[in-house]
């Protein structure tokens, strides 16, 4: 038996792009091809439906989740057939470099990694601060988020901050410790020692650097928007907590319960894009209206809100405040029936639901949109 003439030249199409579009552009031809099982014998068909997830009791079967199963899947048609090898590129099997680094001050020492992508070419590029949730780690949070590939279609360098065990036994960025509140003072000193590092060492556009992160490491986001207006141009928050919203341990137990402190944050407020699940069980809903309500004090009320949902995944209710000069200042976007993950995230990362939206993708679109 051998595959149809049309699905290798879809698998080959999927191998020819990849570099060009990136892992989920190659991802969704690669599913199309796969999913043309009529042209396939019925044996192939059968070993397809083992190799994916089995279909539920009641109701239409899931669509299999081909950025956690691809491999597999590809491994056996390879088997089976003699078919050529297709693989998705891990976040450092980009082209870019991915490369490793370190910043010591009077806090500390943190590590680093930095994509740079092969499309920089040496001119002033924007520079995206990523911070890490807890457990997580620099690689764990690429391969989630797929900001390397994201970096290579936008031609701009992404860096990676990693949390040490030293520090936080679960790797959280201390976002509820005095100290960690305080500018040039703690981890904000170090996370912002470390963005000027690479400004330094690159061709970085200094009004088109950005902060963001998820959980704790969105915390930590909001933290150094608040205290870093002038080294930051805006600020994207995934499942995070307000500025000063707890100050020890069990206050920050009570936040992530919705039983959070608040507090007027200094300076101006940065420009901000929240996601946040309606199903998270671990940091509540309302800290993600309490991060919109904070970026947005300054503004008048006239707000937009718009509904949407992604084909096959997940409904979501965008709210948008505006400035006076019509550019979007602040959005929230409350995803439903979503937990704690990151929202459109490549399931090879840990915490992340690939039924969307795209978080990263509309953080991108945000922060180009506010600069």
């Amino acid at each position: 038996m051998k595959l149809n003439q049309k699905l290798l030249a879809q698998m080959h199409d999927a191998t020819r792009s990849q570099f060009r579009k990136g892992p989920a552009s190659v991802a969704a031809v690669i599913q199309e091809a796969l999913q043309d099982a009529s042209a396939i014998q019925q044996a192939t068909r059968q070993q397809m439906r083992d190799l994916n997830s089995p279909p539920a009791a009641a109701g239409p079967a899931p669509p299999p989740d081909m950025l956690a199963n691809l491999d597999r899947s590809l491994q056996a048609l390879r088997e089976q057939f003699g078919a050529p090898s297709f693989r998705i590129p891990e976040a450092d099997q980009l082209p870019g470099k991915f490369t490793n680094g370190a910043y010591t001050n009077h806090a500390g020492t943190r590590r680093y990694k930095l994509y740079v992508p092969r499309s920089h070419a040496g001119e002033p590029a924007a520079l995206i601060v990523m911070l890490h949730g807890c457990t997580q780690d620099p690689d764990d949070f690429a391969r989630g988020t797929q900001m390397n590939a994201l970096a290579e279609e936008m031609q701009c360098l992404i860096v990676y901050p990693a949390q040490s065990h030293q520090a936080n036994a679960s790797r959280c960025w201390n976002w509820f410790n005095a100290v960690d509140q305080q500018r040039d003072q703690g981890e904000p000193s170090i996370i912002a020692g470390i963005t000027r590092e690479v400004m330094a060492a690159h061709a970085v556009d200094p009004a088109k650097v950005y902060v963001a992160g998820l959980s704790a490491g969105g915390a930590m986001a909001t933290i150094m928007g608040t205290l870093y207006p002038d080294l930051y141009a805006a600020v994207g928050v995934h499942s995070g907590l307000p500025f000063a919203s707890a100050h020890d341990l069990p206050s920050a137990l009570a936040a992530m319960k919705g039983d959070f402190r608040r507090a007027n944050a200094p300076g101006r407020a940065l420009p901000i894009i929240v996601f946040h699940g309606d199903k998270d069980t671990i940091v509540h809903p309302a800290n993600g209206d309490e991060l919109i309500a904070q970026g947005a004090r300054h503004l008048a009320q006239a707000i937009e809100v718009e509904p949407g949902r992604v084909p096959d995944g997940h409904a979501y209710t965008l709210t948008r405040h505006r400035r006076a000069d019509g550019k979007a200042h602040a959005e929230h976007w409350l995803i439903h029936c979503a937990g704690h993950a990151w929202s459109g995230g490549n399931a090879g990362g840990s915490y992340t639901d690939g039924k969307g939206p795209d978080a990263s993708r509309e953080m991108m679109r945000f922060f180009r949109t506010v600069s």
